[in-house]
């Protein structure tokens, strides 16, 4: 295991001072109120070689240096910088993650020669950061506590993979006892006992640091020194499938990053079809020049490996993106393309003769739905699905349709009765006449419009539900009818004429 740990001990000045390039002040300090007084929390360069420092009241601060500059500190935005460099570290390896309150940790087992090794990795990192505007220190080892003691407590950047025991204790034992991570009043109780770095922890009987110090204490000395395997946690787990494309100059044009992204699609499915699985969800993400890391994802109605569809899919969401403001700055060099979710996908069945032109299919279907779906959102995309309700308006349901196949035919219910093309969610009340009081309708006004009726079909008799919680309900008996300009309507009469109400009502639930 190889892990790399990034420092960035002047984190909080360099947030601000990123934003002054060129009118950087004779001293940056930024300060906060602790228990009532203002003090400093984080000091730059030029700050500290005043002489200044965290922890110093500002009102001293300003009598030692006139011309200090000062901020209040936020310590959330140094958190969210923190998030995000995490993500910009991503471009090295897929398992980074933030090392608060000021440093990332990277899982570099196995990348390192992709970058020229892992000397030139530690070069591009601090040189990459360098040019961001923060001041950063690298170290590799095999350990993630050792490398973040060596970035913070050592001028040794590398240690070799095959180092051993002895040689990590030795170069363990000259860190101080802060290397171990402790809370503060751990530490002071180190120090009172006369402990003042790690070899004097390593020189002593472990039993009785631990009935001191708690177990805790030889945990972090054991992973400090790779005696125990302390894996990081990454902000984001590592997909399965993943293809990737670099390039010096960065991209800026649209055209230039959707042809990227069909060769990205072009690399991913041949993994996805070595592992018998299809992508149901994809993830391209962009690393900017100046570190900026945007993304766009598109889920599949199905699961799908055809590197063009997915490329299709791809083109579709980031014409979308575009459209809402796709910031390029000075390009993206780097571009991921990863199946954060896949699904088994046998292999497509080969017909013997081509099939009909003309003709719609599921897989028309499939990618129409998918289309839909990244401009829209899958789940903003619905199909009617049959319910096991009598009453209409709760005989369907829309549902979106990626989440669920269409029922095959034979599961319809290829026997009921036939319903209207348009169903109102609401039935809309009207002033009916018939010959009697349970007899068809002759005329109705629907909507202020009078409606004679020439010819109609029913009536077709649905009873209320007598289960449940629901209000008293009264039966309903359904007309098809159309008037003499030959519109047709789905009407029903409220209730049965003296047994159930003295006055029915009349509604129009559904056009033809």
């Amino acid at each position: 295991m190889r892990f790399l740990s990034v420092f960035l001990p002047r984190l909080a000045t360099d947030r601000l001072l990123r934003r002054r390039r060129g009118v950087a002040p004779e001293a940056f300090a930024l300060y906060a109120r602790v228990k009532g007084a203002e003090r400093l929390t984080a000091v730059d360069a030029r700050a500290q070689k005043r002489g200044l420092a965290p922890g110093m009241a500002v009102a001293d601060a300003r009598a030692r240096c006139p011309a200090l500059a000062l901020a209040e500190a936020n310590p959330k935005a140094d958190a969210a910088l923190v998030t995000g460099l995490a993500d910009w570290g991503r471009r090295f390896t897929p398992l980074a993650a933030p090392d608060p309150p000021d440093g990332l940790l990277l899982d570099v087992t196995g990348a390192a020669h992709l970058f020229g090794g892992e000397a030139a990795l530690l070069g591009d990192i601090e040189s990459r950061l360098r040019a961001l505007g923060f001041t950063a220190r690298a170290a590799i080892a095999p350990g993630p506590a050792l490398a973040r003691a060596l970035a913070r407590f050592s001028d040794t950047r590398l240690v070799a993979a095959q180092a051993r025991q002895e040689e990590l204790d030795r170069l363990a034992a000259s860190f101080p006892i802060d290397a171990l991570g402790l809370e503060a009043e751990a530490l002071a109780g180190m120090r009172r006992a006369g402990l003042r770095d790690i070899g004097d922890l390593l020189e002593r009987p472990r039993a009785p640091l631990a009935a001191r110090f708690g177990a805790q204490a030889l945990t972090r000395l054991d992973a400090l020194t790779c005696r125990i395997r302390d894996p990081i946690t990454p902000r984001f787990e590592a997909p399965a499938f993943i293809a990737e494309r670099r390039f010096p100059d960065g991209l800026t044009r649209q055209e230039d990053l959707a042809a990227t992204l069909t060769r990205l699609a072009a690399d991913l499915c041949p993994m996805l079809e070595r592992a018998g699985v299809g992508a149901r969800r994809l993830e391209a993400v962009f690393y900017r020049v100046d570190g900026a890391v945007k993304r766009i994802a598109a889920g599949t109605s199905r699961p799908l490996r055809d590197p063009a569809r997915l490329a299709a899919l791809l083109a579709e969401r980031l014409s979308a993106v575009a459209e809402e403001g796709l910031d390029t700055g000075y390009g993206f060099d780097v571009l991921q393309l990863a199946a954060t979710e896949v699904e088994s996908a046998a292999a497509p069945q080969t017909a013997f003769v081509a099939p009909p032109r003309g003709g719609g299919s599921d897989e028309d279907l499939g990618d129409l739905l998918d289309r839909l779906g990244a401009r829209l959102g899958l789940r903003r995309v619905l199909r009617l699905h049959p319910e096991a309700a009598h009453l209409p308006e709760f005989a369907v349901a829309a549902v979106p349709a990626a989440f669920g196949a269409p029922l095959p035919h034979s599961e319809k219910c290829a026997e009921s009765p036939m319903r209207p093309l348009r169903l109102f969610e609401r039935p809309e009340p009207i002033e009916a006449i018939a010959l009697f009081p349970d007899g068809p309708p002759l005329k109705f006004r629907w909507r202020r419009v009078l409606r004679e009726i020439v010819a109609f079909e029913g009536p077709e008799r649905i009873a209320a539900p007598w289960w449940g919680d629901a209000p008293q309900q009264f039966t309903r008996d359904y007309f098809h009818a159309q008037d003499k300009n030959g519109q047709l309507f789905w009407l029903f009469r409220e209730g049965l004429y003296g047994r159930e109400t003295d006055a029915p009502r009349w509604f129009v639930h559904g056009l033809s």
